[in-house]
């Protein structure tokens, strides 16, 4: 069986001869930044060519065993093969969950902010669930993770807070969790036992690098200096340090204050603004911005993409119908029946 042309086998083993061939060539070291983005590109294109090039010598071998077992009725050779087969199976299982990665950021890092909504102090809890889920999911998969800006809540959990996720497709995985998560529970808040409704809101964006041309007018940016929340003390912050920059054009605000200097937390927001203004424009293209403004400007009912009713142990996406008892599992950062749902389905 052949594979190639189902995953552009053809295109992608020229465009990866081209690039070893400019790799091979010493004087691409004189351009670092132009060497990096092609060692990139080949670990990309090596992904699809070298995996097809080793499934299709792997089948090859195993139909001749198989034939030679089944000639000599060998049961224990029949039985290795067809565990062979299995890991087969697994890796075009992969390759085929690549292909929907068809934005053009999805192999990029990314960031992922999270916004208590309505519901108070229950909703500050829940935002700090949502972010230990995502952690957690992000551990699973092996990504690296850096929290870049936390609020704490005035009685619990967070009002919001802000993070980095470094991997192989983090943006690709994790952007159709952007949206409003809805919790349903007896709250442990309430002494009465009574049942609770909370939102918060996930809003997931590429980090881009400098090979991604985005051009931002300073004019068109506000820049506002403040204390950092801290949890008082003799380590609570007297300087402005925290920064928020409003992109005044867009109405994109970012802020940063987990630096240790104004300096650093500057240099990170301006990296944070021109990856959501990416983000913008890129969502813009394809017509989904209205979508994306709706579920960021109100984080409450009718804006939801997922519902965990946790007292009825039910979690339920509600643009893909996919749903799971296992709510603990999912709160543990189980979150790949979800995502693998979403991206079938084109979210």
């Amino acid at each position: 069986m052949n594979y190639g042309g189902i995953f552009d086998y053809d295109a992608k083993f020229e465009r990866l001869r081209t690039v070893n061939a400019s790799l091979e060539d010493p004087t691409v070291w004189n351009d670092p930044k132009r060497a990096q983005e092609l060692g990139k590109e080949k670990k990309a294109l090596d992904g699809v060519v070298v995996t097809i090039d080793d499934l299709q010598r792997e089948l090859s071998d195993n139909t001749e065993l198989f034939e030679m077992s089944r000639d000599d009725n060998d049961e224990a050779g029949l039985i290795t093969i067809e565990a062979e087969v299995a890991k087969l199976e697994e890796i075009v299982k992969g390759l085929e969950f690549r292909r929907m990665f068809n934005n053009p950021a999805d192999p990029l890092n990314c960031f992922l902010d999270i916004q208590a909504g309505a519901g108070g102090t229950e909703a500050c809890d829940w935002a700090s669930m949502l972010l230990r889920q995502y952690l957690r999911y992000c551990e699973r998969k092996g990504f690296k993770t850096e929290i870049e800006d936390e609020t704490p809540g005035d009685t619990a959990g967070i009002k919001g807070a802000s993070f980095k996720v470094e991997g192989e497709y983090a943006f690709g995985l994790l952007r159709t969790e952007t949206g409003v998560h809805r919790l349903v529970r007896k709250s442990p808040f309430d002494s009465s036992g009574g049942r609770h409704t909370s939102f918060a809101s996930v809003f997931v964006y590429p980090e881009i690098d400098d090979s991604i041309e985005i051009n931002i007018n300073p004019s068109d940016v506000r820049i506002d200096t403040f204390r950092a929340s801290g949890a008082g003390g003799q380590h609570i912050n007297k300087t402005d340090s925290a920064v928020r920059m409003t992109h005044i054009p867009t109405g994109i605000v970012v802020q940063c204050q987990d630096g240790r200097s104004q300096h650093s937390n500057r240099d990170v927001a301006w990296k944070r603004l021109r990856s959501k203004l990416y983000d913008h424009e890129l969502r813009k293209q394809q017509e989904e911005q209205q979508k994306l403004e709706d579920g960021k400007t109100d984080v409450g009912w009718g804006h939801q993409i997922r519902s965990y009713v946790l007292d009825n142990s039910r979690i339920k996406d509600l643009r893909t119908n996919y749903e799971t008892s296992a709510t603990q599992k999912v709160l543990d950062g189980d979150l790949d029946q979800f995502i693998e749902a979403s991206l079938k389905q084109g979210v």
